[in-house]
């Protein structure tokens, strides 16, 4: 087996030691990336305006599933190019991130056109009205256009995971937070854009972000290679193949989160405004947990191409144990900060309420949502992406409204909150036994 050099350097060392490096790494990037939107939400609660905070909780309920299918795109990319470095085949790798990137940009302007396009509809939908509903959808149309641009940051960010370089994978997605962090206030109060402003500072970020993953890509690993048409028609099934189940295992998540904001927008504007910090707050504290899908899928694609499976079987462990511990630090700061986060951002009232059953006990049901995330990986890097479409659409199709409504009937606004959870418990179990099974399995052939 050929092996090129550094770009393999998950065949060998500690299983654990690569599970937290790129776990880690990746967690920062992704607390800095979703920045974007917690510095965005605390400027705008600096405007004094409820009902605007409530809109971006609609709006991000709505761009949650656009990123999401960015991120099955990206995981596809990981798959292909982690599995190809693992079997020494370096030239497949370069031009299957060509392709890759060309997909995901032309999939993504789809996507955008459409989202835009029938933004009130949506937004109604999911139980917006008068006036929120029209800020939302102005906030939609000023930035959503720019997914493709975080669709590429993306696809660049999971070639550098897949070749293991931690580091600036890391930096791609920590820009966008940076980047916004100092333009917000800036656009937001500065120049007097107020709202607006906060969708300006998300084009700009996102921006910036995908011109640097190109950079590191192209300049610094050189692996991006030309591609014919008949490269691109032979590549496109295989891609296909990981990237709509991949796809369609994301758009669960956003389904279930409009799902639940649906829920909870008949409990009025204060239960969304408290759930629109929630939801924010939850990617920063749990940042290692929605990273280990995409951290450990190179780990485990690059020995799966490698036929090392009592490595792959390791690494499954290892992410799990690592989920665990996480949580519990995670959980018990969020519960020590609760009230001082809450005064923060001006919560009184119902969104008090909703923020504080998050703190206290729903941040808990996040063990079990990284148990599901692991599997998944698993899944969809072993040639069985359909599996993570199943178990996350039990989660979010099919467990997620119930629990919601009959835990909202019981105790009202957190009570959604407490569902969430429970959903979460019950399907990440499920998920943690079939795919230790499956890894189990294929490390006894």
């Amino acid at each position: 087996m050929a092996v090129m050099g550094d770009k393999a350097r998950f065949l060998t060392g500690s299983t654990m030691n690569h599970v937290v490096v790129m776990t880690l790494t990746g967690s920062l990037g992704l607390v800095f990336m979703f920045l974007v939107d917690v510095t965005t939400l605390f400027w705008v609660s600096r405007l004094g305006d409820e009902a605007l905070m409530a809109a971006l909780g609609f709006a991000w309920t709505i761009q949650f599933f656009t990123i999401s299918t960015g991120i099955g795109l990206m995981i596809a990319s990981m798959a292909l190019v982690s599995k190809s470095i693992g079997q020494g085949k370096l030239e497949l790798a370069r031009q299957q991130t060509t392709s890759a990137a060309l997909y995901t940009f032309v999939f993504q302007v789809f996507t955008a056109g459409v989202v835009i396009y029938f933004r009130r509809e949506i937004l109604a939908f999911a139980g917006a009205e008068g006036r929120t509903l029209e800020d939302a959808a102005r906030f939609l149309t000023i930035s959503v256009p720019s997914l493709p641009f975080m669709a590429l940051g993306m696809v660049g960010s999971a070639v550098l995971r897949s070749i293991g370089d931690a580091v600036r994978s890391m930096s791609v997605t920590m820009s966008a937070g940076l980047v916004a962090m100092v333009i917000d206030p800036l656009f937001i109060l500065g120049f007097g854009w107020g709202f607006e402003g906060a969708a300006w500072g998300i084009v700009v970020s996102r921006t910036v972000s995908a011109i640097l993953s190109i950079w590191f890509v192209m300049r610094v690993h050189d692996m991006v290679g030309p591609v014919s048409r008949e490269a691109l028609r032979t590549l496109f099934k295989p891609f296909l193949a990981i990237a709509i189940p991949a796809v369609m295992t994301q758009l669960s998540t956003p389904f279930g989160n409009y799902l639940l904001t649906k829920v909870i927008s008949a409990y009025g504007d204060g239960a969304v405004a408290g759930w629109a910090v929630v939801s924010r707050i939850a990617v920063l504290a749990f940042g290692g947990i929605f990273s280990l899908s995409g951290a450990i899928g190179g780990i485990i694609g690059q020995n799966f191409g490698a036929g090392q499976m009592d490595r792959v079987k390791q690494t499954y462990k290892d992410a799990l144990i690592f989920c665990a511990i996480y949580t519990v630090l995670s959980w018990g700061i969020l519960a020590l900060v609760r009230n001082p986060v809450a005064g923060l951002f001006g919560l009184d009232g119902l969104s008090r309420e909703v923020f504080l059953a998050f703190m206290l006990i729903g941040a808990g049901g996040y063990m079990f949502a990284g148990a599901l995330f692991v599997s998944n990986a698993a899944f969809n890097n072993l040639g069985k992406p359909i599996y993570s479409t199943f178990c996350n659409w039990f989660r979010d199709g099919i467990l997620i409204y119930p629990c919601c409504v009959i835990m909202g009937w019981w105790m009202a606004a957190p009570g959604v909150v407490y569902g969430q959870a429970l959903a979460a418990i019950l399907a990440g179990l499920a998920a943690m036994i079939w795919g230790w099974r499956f890894v189990n399995k294929l490390a006894v052939r």
